[in-house]
C-alpha cells in the first residue's frame, strides 16, 4: 500500500504519456469513474463530454470497461462509445457468457428474510453477484450493522464494501483483476492502464506489476494498491483528453477540442 500521486500533475504526467505511447489497453470502472455517482444506480450516466471523449479514445486505443453492473445494463450504458471489451458483475460476466453461482441464489433467502424490512436497504440481484445498497437509509450505521450481521452468516461469500453499498461475490469466482487479465489476453496488448474509484477495483490495481500496469484511483488514498490518483471523478475528462493528445500527437493528426 502507498500514498497515491496526482497523475495529471506536471511532475507525473510523463508516466501517463510513457504508458500511452506503448501497446496499451485502457480499462475503466463505470460508476464513480466514467459516470458520477448518482442518488440511485439507475440514474448514473456519463456526462456528454465524457461520452464524446471516451468514443474518441476508443478509436485510438483498445478499451475495456469492467463494472459491477450486470452485463446487459453496462452494455446499454456504453452503447455507441465503441468499447471493445465489456465485463459485468465485477468480471463474472461478459459477452462470452458466464455461469451464475448457485450460492448467490441461496444467499437471497436469508438476505430477503432478514433485510427485507430494514428501512432504506435495497437488495440488488444481478444474477452473478448481489449488491446491498444503503444509500437511502436514514440510519446508516444501523443499516450497515444489519447488513454485516447477515452477510457474516453466508457460506462462500466475499463481501466488498463499496460506496454506500456492500457487494457480495462468490469467494471462488472471478473479480476485476481476473477480468483485466482476460481483457489483456483478448486485446493482445503488452501494458495496461486501469482507472477505478473504490474497493472493488483493488483486485485490478494489484493484478500486475507497475512496469506493466498504470493503476489510477479516483480520489487520493493512503491505502490503495494504485500508485496514482485523479483528484475527482470530474477529472476523468482531463485524463481522457490527455490520452487523446498523446496518440494524436504521435500520429500527426489535428485534435478537435471537446
Amino acid at each position: 500500500m502507498n500514498r497515491t500521486r496526482p497523475i495529471l500533475s506536471p511532475r507525473h504526467r510523463s508516466v501517463l504519456e510513457t504508458f500511452a505511447g506503448t501497446n496499451v489497453l485502457l480499462a475503466f470502472d463505470y460508476d464513480g469513474t466514467l459516470a458520477p455517482i448518482a442518488p440511485t444506480p439507475s440514474r448514473a450516466r456519463m456526462r456528454a463530454s465524457t461520452r464524446r471523449l471516451l468514443a474518441g479514445v476508443a478509436r485510438l486505443y483498445p478499451c475495456a470497461v469492467i463494472s459491477g453492473r450486470a452485463f446487459p445494463d453496462i452494455s446499454a450504458r456504453l452503447a455507441g462509445a465503441g468499447i471493445q471489451h465489456v465485463f459485468g458483475n465485477h468480471g463474472l460476466e461478459s459477452a462470452e457468457g458466464g455461469v451464475p453461482h448457485v450460492q448467490v441464489r441461496r444467499w437471497l433467502v436469508p438476505l430477503r428474510a432478514q433485510l427485507g424490512g430494514e428501512p432504506g436497504v435495497v437488495i440488488e440481484d444481478k444474477g452473478y453477484s448481489l449488491t446491498l445498497h444503503y444509500r437511502a437509509a436514514r440510519n446508516r450505521p444501523r443499516a450497515i450493522d444489519a447488513i454485516h450481521r447477515v452477510v457474516d452468516t453466508l457460506p462462500g461469500v466475499r463481501a466488498i464494501d463499496g460506496l454506500e453499498a456492500v457487494n457480495l461475490l462468490p469467494r471462488a469466482g472471478a473479480n476485476k483483476g481476473v477480468a483485466l487479465h482476460r481483457a489483456l489476453e483478448i486485446s493482445a496488448c503488452e501494458t495496461m492502464l486501469y482507472i477505478g474509484d473504490e474497493q472493488t477495483d483493488e483486485d485490478a490495481f494489484g493484478a500486475f506489476g507497475s512496469d506493466r500496469l498504470l493503476a489510477i484511483r479516483v480520489g487520493r488514498s493512503h491505502t490503495s494498491r494504485a500508485r496514482y490518483h485523479l483528484e475527482s471523478q470530474s477529472s476523468v475528462d482531463s485524463l481522457l483528453r490527455a490520452l487523446l493528445e498523446v496518440r494524436v500527437r504521435k500520429s500527426g493528426q489535428i485534435l478537435n477540442r471537446v
